[in-house]
């Protein structure tokens, strides 16, 4: 018999604030975290809004020489997890650690170390570079530096599939507790995109917004969409075993009931036509949580703002959900957060276990302009109460990665 899985923990890094709290008040509250870049100089780039963190000191959670042998993507990880572990209330060092492992998810690793080291190598030669500079961009490092902290001896592992990476990271831990293979996992994933080097290479791809204007550039599912806005920062959600969580009295958030992956084998970066592969995702994963269509209440949808994914992922869900897609609750976090890229699906994991405990709707703001092709319901720019029992959070990425996972609120 496969056992439960629940929520005990969450942890988040983002523009939005430090913690999982302050991240789910701004979302309930409509308030963005896009703004003009600062860290890095972008006045030579089409694009130069982003989810950047302003205010983030690592010294404050990690030893600073510890920190300096980070790249940010590990830095973020690890506050997030650490904030999931106090969420949770678990003893981690009392728990069998051979039954308690660890996935986390990013689609780039340490790519601001390469671009920095790279330009050491060509500035000042190669016996300057860090001898840390490997395992600084290695994007298991993030899960293994974790597991080192905390003494974590089970399964540790990095899933990089673009942005879906994050949901895979989720629904991967949560089939790893359902078939017995471990009491408790740390599961989530994180960014750090903001770099000259990475702006550059999706500037060059023309799938980012070119407005100037932060507060209005990210507007899924709107007519006047223009592109995605990159965002940073990382999500961990603390997966238990239903039987071990409520042992040590744990407060538990929501229940993942359902998960699903597939691949469009279409194209690297564009959705295959229909949605095919999302369409089918969708499906496995109402099937694995045992679920008709008309059983779900909330999608918190992949939602980047350009043209194709918003009205493809409309398409798709139209297709699996059929009459009842137009009584869903559909809305579009990135619109606050910006895309997070390989930590996007953690993070949206997080605010939908939220929006089931808490019953409310969270909106898609700088809804203005209605597109044909995207017509459902997206909870236009101000969220509301409601009472919902499941939810689905999609992620999509290119390679044609995507995952779905089913959540509901636990009874």
């Amino acid at each position: 018999m496969n056992k439960r899985v629940v929520i005990t923990g969450m942890g988040a890094v983002t523009s939005l604030g430090l913690g999982a709290d302050k991240l789910w008040q701004s979302i309930r509250n409509g308030r963005s975290g896009i703004s003009r870049i600062e860290r890095i100089d972008v006045s030579d780039f089409p694009t130069q809004v982003a989810a950047e963190i302003k205010e983030f000191d690592p010294s404050q959670f990690i030893e600073k020489k510890e920190a300096k042998r980070m790249d940010r993507f590990s830095q973020y990880a690890a506050v997030a997890t650490q904030m999931a572990l106090e969420d949770s209330g678990i003893g981690i060092a009392s728990i069998d650690a051979l039954r308690t492992g660890i996935i986390i998810g990013s689609g780039i690793g340490g790519l601001e170390t390469l671009e920095h080291q790279h330009q050491v190598l060509l500035e000042k030669g190669a016996d300057r570079v860090s001898p840390f500079m490997i395992p600084m961009m290695l994007p298991n490092m993030a899960a293994g530096m974790i597991a080192i902290k905390y003494g974590i001896k089970g399964f540790v592992e990095c899933v990089v599939t673009a942005c879906a990476s994050s949901s895979n990271a989720v629904g991967d831990a949560y089939k790893i507790i359902q078939r017995g293979a471990a009491d408790v996992m740390l599961a989530g994933g994180t960014e750090a995109p903001i770099s000259r080097l990475a702006m550059a290479g999706f500037c060059a791809s023309k799938t980012m917004t070119t407005n100037l204007d932060a507060a209005a550039a990210c507007k899924p599912f709107d007519a006047e969409r223009d592109g995605f806005v990159m965002g940073e920062g990382a999500g961990v959600l603390i997966l238990e075993e239903l039987n071990h969580a409520l042992g040590r009295g744990a407060d538990i958030i929501a229940e993942v009931v359902g998960y699903g992956c597939t691949n469009d084998a279409y194209h690297i970066t564009a959705p295959s036509p229909g949605g095919e592969g999302a369409v089918q995702c969708m499906q496995l994963a109402l099937a694995d949580a045992g679920l008709n269509a008309g059983d779900i209440q909330y999608i918190n949808a992949h939602g980047t703002s350009t043209g194709l994914n918003d009205k493809t992922e409309t398409a798709a869900i139209k297709a699996v959900f059929g009459s009842h897609a137009y009584q869903l609750a559909v809305s579009s976090t990135k619109s606050m957060t910006g895309h997070l890229l390989g930590a996007a699906g953690a993070v949206e994991a997080i605010i939908t276990a939220y929006s089931l405990r808490e019953g409310f709707l969270p909106p898609t703001i700088n809804y203005k302009h209605s597109d044909p092709e995207c017509d459902l319901n997206y909870v236009p720019n101000q969220g509301k109460s409601a009472q919902i029992t499941h939810s689905l959070t999609n992620s999509f990425g290119f390679g044609g990665c995507n995952a779905a996972l089913v959540l509901k609120a636990y009874q």
